[in-house]
């Protein structure tokens, strides 16, 4: 088998079990150098996960002649730069999400390796996840009859760092300008789009109740799909407890499940009720990753998180928090 060579800009704690080994496990890859701007940080990870190389620099590690293709795990802020540097290289890459804070960023990144007709996968591994599919089999299956709406209510309460106005990229508004609402309802928005087909339109109202930080903190938002489907969420990050219940309903019935957490999906019609639970895997990127060995290395595989469902997701976003 074709192996294909990775390195990482980014080594922080989403590559520690979410990712990094998922790479490492899957046959076909191997992770031969990464980057972090603290070298003795990066010189830490390599060694732990037996790394050869590592650099505490972007460019050198983009330019490496051993790495094939490029994994950036950053804060969003940092995206385009980076990426635009990778296609630029003609190497295949993969973004954390979201891809950029901006639609208008990530369309800068998406054209530039359509331009070069260069792979270019992100990281809404919800995608691949075996529950999601399952959904996604209920609802192809017209187990619910045809489907008519769907609504999310997302909330958290405030954690330490913001309840002590500890400095947090996540509520930063300069990198994440809707607050935890950039990091965590772009899964939702960008798994509603797999799930229902491309949004159509979409609004929103967004607000800052609590002061802790200079990000929004709740957001309420309604839209349409392509094929008139409706939707609406809400999300707040400062509730009394955490709640994340999504509801599809059907003309024939519903289906309920989470985003986040690892609840069992349920699916209930006049005739019958189902409730499975299907675990993630340990390393939760895992079927996302062997998804893009299995199209960039087997080639039998069209993968379903790539730049352009991730740009749509951006453009969501930006319409509703008021940006376009």
């Amino acid at each position: 088998m074709k192996i294909i060579k990775w390195g990482f800009i980014g080594c922080g704690s989403v590559t520690e079990v979410k990712s990094g080994p998922a790479y490492q496990l899957t046959e076909g890859f191997e992770v031969t150098a990464v980057m972090r701007r603290n070298l003795e940080k990066a010189e830490d990870y390599a060694k732990r996960h037996n790394i050869d190389t590592y650099y505490n620099d972007a460019e050198s590690l983009i330019n490496d002649k051993n790495v094939d293709a490029v994994y950036i795990a950053t804060p969003p802020d940092s995206h385009k730069a980076y990426a635009l540097k990778v296609a630029e290289a003609g190497k295949p890459c993969c973004i954390e999400k979201p891809l950029t804070p901006s639609y208008k960023d990530s369309l800068a990144i998406q054209l530039a390796f359509e331009k070069r007709n260069i792979p270019l996968f992100v990281a809404f591994y919800r995608r691949s996840l075996p529950r999601f599919l399952k959904v996604k089999s209920w609802l192809e299956n017209h187990k619910i009859g045809e489907i008519r709406h769907i609504n999310w209510t997302f909330c958290k309460p405030p954690n330490t760092l913001d309840l002590n106005k500890t400095y947090n990229w996540r509520t930063d508004a300069k990198v994440a300008p809707g607050g935890y609402f950039d990091d965590l309802a772009s899964h939702g928005l960008d798994l509603f789009a797999f799930l229902l087909g491309e949004f159509k339109d979409a609004n929103g109202f967004c607000t800052n109740q609590q002061h802790l930080y200079d990000a929004h903190d709740a957001i309420t938002a309604s839209w349409i799909h392509k094929n008139n489907i409706t939707g609406s969420a809400s999300w707040h990050f400062g509730s009394n407890a955490h709640i994340d219940d999504v509801k599809i309903i059907g003309s024939k019935g519903h289906i309920k499940f989470s985003v986040f957490n690892e609840n069992p999906i349920y699916l209930k019609t006049p005739q019958a009720e189902e409730q499975l639970v299907i675990d993630h895997p340990k390393h939760v990127q895992l079927y996302h990753v062997k998804g893009m060995r299995d199209e960039l290395v087997l080639q039998n595989f069209k993968h379903p998180s790539t730049g352009k469902t991730a740009l749509h997701t951006s453009w969501v976003m930006d319409k509703i928090l008021g940006n376009i």
